[in-house]
């Protein structure tokens, strides 16, 4: 077997090749210029990634299989939406795999076109795992009968159950900074500006998650759908899991979308309630300081009033004056207002 242990580089950025046949791994990090020549070999299955490729790249490629000019523009073109296209000969895919990081949801965008024996994977911007996705293609799923005809479908499959499962990892993460969210909600403390950044930052992650990953059960269900199914039926139980998979990712994805906006009602229910407490403490406050002021206020005219320049005066407004206050309080205290 022809190994190497670093991609090529050329044009703008790395180019990671790969060739198997009957099966078996054959060759590895072999020039773009050999596509042709080992695709014409028999029983052989070749994979080409490029990343930031050059014009003449996708140009030795575009002529080698036959690829529409509308197709290879799209794989080059940043935030294109995640769709299944079909050309004659060959089958258009672009996806995105998400990345949860401590500034947010980071979408690694991957086009990909699929022929009989070739699969070409394009990357405007590096970030997605090419190695962990060799190393799913290397652990599984089992190969496809002995004598069967060379298929890509097992690499399709290892793609597409990839990016599936870092979007499953991705909206349980989001599941837990929900759980985060209504803690601080519910905290005695309601660190409203905390609760306002997480909020903000989940509702937009869930919007962008969502956005590429419901798309994806229509993929694998175009895939396995017959009478033109791509999927061989050896397959077809792996392809069946990983269209599981994004029903899984949808439903929670839906879920936490409606959990977070209940979370958000609560939130606003429960500032309206603190606003209350609030307004319920100042005005008890400001009733037991108005009687004292009402008191005073009555002793200070300038008539002779019971008790005038005599001590006896002085106790009798005092004693109203603590008197009222503690009465007050104690009301307001028995009532929850304070």
């Amino acid at each position: 077997m022809e190994t190497a242990h670093a991609g090529q580089t050329t044009g703008n950025g790395p180019v990671r090749t790969r060739m198997w046949r009957n099966g078996d791994l054959e060759a590895e990090n072999f020039p773009i210029a050999e596509l042709g020549p080992r695709l014409r070999e028999t029983g052989t299955v070749v994979w080409l990634d490029l990343l930031a490729p050059a014009d003449t790249d996708l140009r030795l490629v575009t002529d080698e299989l036959g690829l529409s000019p509308v197709a290879v523009e799209d794989s080059v073109t940043a935030r294109e939406r995640v769709k299944l296209d079909r050309y004659r000969g060959y089958v258009f895919l672009n996806l995105y795999a998400p990345e949860t990081t401590r500034d947010g949801l980071v979408l690694h965008e991957i086009s990909a076109f699929v022929t009989e024996r070739a699969l070409v994977t394009v990357r405007e911007r590096p970030g997605f795992d090419v190695d962990a996705l060799v190393r799913r293609w290397d652990e599984g799923p089992r190969p496809l009968p002995e004598g069967a005809a060379p298929d890509t479908a097992p690499l399709v499959h290892g793609l597409l159950d990839l990016v599936v499962d870092l979007q499953l990892d991705t909206v349980q993460a989001l599941d837990g900074d929900a759980d985060t969210l209504e803690e601080l909600i519910f905290d005695d403390a309601f660190p409203v500006k905390e609760i306002q950044r997480r909020s903000f930052r989940l509702r937009k992650d869930l919007i962008a998650l969502r956005r590429v990953a419901l798309p994806m059960r229509e993929i694998v269900d175009e895939l396995l759908r017959r009478p033109s199914r791509l999927v061989p039926d050896a397959l077809v139980p792996d392809f069946q899991d990983v269209y599981d998979h994004t029903l899984r990712v949808a439903e929670w994805t839906d879920e936490l979308r409606d959990l977070v906006a209940n979370l958000l009602d609560s939130r606003i229910a429960l500032q309206g309630n603190r606003m209350n407490e609030v307004m319920k403490k100042v005005t008890s406050w400001a009733a037991i300081i108005a009687v004292p002021t009402a008191i005073t206020g009555f002793y200070g005219q300038n008539l002779p009033v019971p008790g005038f320049e005599r001590l006896s005066g002085l106790l009798v407004s005092t004693g109203l004056i603590v008197g009222s206050g503690v009465a007050l309080y104690a009301v307001f205290k028995v009532r929850d207002w304070l």
